[in-house]
């Protein structure tokens, strides 16, 4: 086996996890801050539309997700510039999709249908055929 190809799956596989892990983690508080701030709609009639912004920018929760969503893109353009984009590209994005519906359901409550688990479970296989 050769130890540079080995080294070199493992350096691919941490670079797709960072992104995942920071586009996750970004998501979840994107949501779980857009939830708490409510209908932008009904800020904007009542504050108008630069009551809605503060209204958004003023949470912390909000800022930070935007904070992770920020990591993962670096993340995103170093792995562009160390590994192949016909893996990092498909690999991060369909995993972000598996970790965000793990996330919904036990982070946001979310009602995470067998559907969607299903999915789930084939984008996890077509990962790791893509992976061979």
């Amino acid at each position: 086996m050769n130890l540079f190809a080995l080294h070199h799956g493992w350096a691919d596989a941490a670079m797709i996890s960072a992104i995942v892990v920071f586009a996750t983690i970004g998501d979840v508080l994107i949501a779980s801050a857009m939830r708490a701030i409510g209908d932008l709609d009904n800020i904007r009639a009542h504050s108008g539309l630069i009551g809605a912004i503060l209204a958004v920018l003023g949470s912390p929760r909000f800022v930070l997700g935007v904070t992770f969503m920020a990591f993962s893109f670096f993340s995103l353009v170093f792995a562009f510039s160390h590994a192949d984009l016909s893996l990092i590209a498909p690999a991060s994005a369909s995993l972000t999709f598996v970790t965000n519906a793990i996330a919904a359901r036990f982070f946001l409550h979310e009602n995470v249908d067998r559907r969607r688990w299903i999915a789930a479970l084939l984008v996890c296989a077509g990962v790791a055929l893509m992976a061979m």
